[in-house]
């Protein structure tokens, strides 16, 4: 049995299979291919980031309620 790839692997897999299509070098039916693939681990990545977020709202939850603050990371972009 193939073990679940990590975030990072989906990503890696992704921005292969955008570059594949971009580069216009494969046939209209590998294309199609290649998409469906890319659409199945673009909506796997989602399910991951979306169970990051549960995890994160639970871990700030203080005295029984959520406590939740906007991320601000404008300190650390540079200008």
């Amino acid at each position: 049995m193939k073990d679940k790839a990590t975030f990072e692997e989906d990503l890696k897999k992704l921005q292969k299979i955008v570059e594949e299509l971009a580069s216009g070098k494969i046939t209209l039916g590998e294309s199609l291919k290649k998409y469906e693939e890319g659409v199945k681990i673009a909506q796997a990545c989602s399910q991951t980031l979306a169970e990051a977020q549960r995890k994160v709202e639970l871990l700030m939850k203080k005295d029984g309620k959520f406590s939740l603050e906007k991320f601000d990371d404008s300190d650390s972009e540079e200008k």
